[in-house]
């Protein structure tokens, strides 16, 4: 039998810098669904050690829904009190940080990520261009969850407006 070697969506693409912000894939472990079975929540709450408010992450949990989050690294057993679901192999994650990391995010997503519209531990599932996502805002950037079928084409796209971000400071 052939000995497989995982490979990360993005495989060989050495991180990108332009202008002073920075593209690269991001290594986040395990992703778990969580889909909090009806009247289930208050448990499901004690067991994960609380739940984001909507649009918000709280530690290694992402709001992605109502009663719904990802839960990055090891998710504890929620048996009986919620759907579970490994999706590590079905999603990839972009991370972008530096100055310019807002600007070239607006033009891919319908959303003002400005710091005082979309502060830091804000998120949002959104389509970057025509593929959906879930949008995070970090400290210095933002963290980007694509399906991983997509995350070569999402890092095309934002390299793009990073490029013409660039230019159009280098024209000025």
């Amino acid at each position: 039998m052939p000995n497989l070697i995982a490979k990360s969506a993005l495989f060989g693409r050495a991180p990108l810098t332009l202008g002073g912000t920075t593209l690269a894939e991001a290594q986040l472990g395990p992703i778990t669904s969580v889909a909090v079975f009806p009247g289930k929540l208050a448990k499901v709450k004690k067991a994960l050690g609380g739940f984001p408010a909507p649009n918000t992450v709280a530690g290694k949990l992402i709001w992605t829904g109502p009663e719904q989050v990802f839960v990055l690294g090891d998710a504890p057993d929620l048996a009986g009190l919620a759907a579970v679901t490994d999706q590590s192999g079905g999603w990839a994650a972009l991370r972008l940080s530096g100055p310019h990391a807002a600007d070239a995010l607006m033009r891919l997503y319908p959303l003002d990520l400005r710091a005082a519209h979309f502060p830091k531990d804000t998120c949002a599932r959104a389509p970057l261009g025509h593929m959906q996502s879930i949008l995070i805002a970090e400290e210095t950037g933002f963290l980007i969850l694509i399906f991983r079928s997509m995350a070569r084409t999402a890092w095309h796209e934002i390299e793009a407006a990073l490029q013409a971000l660039t230019a159009r400071a280098a024209a000025v």
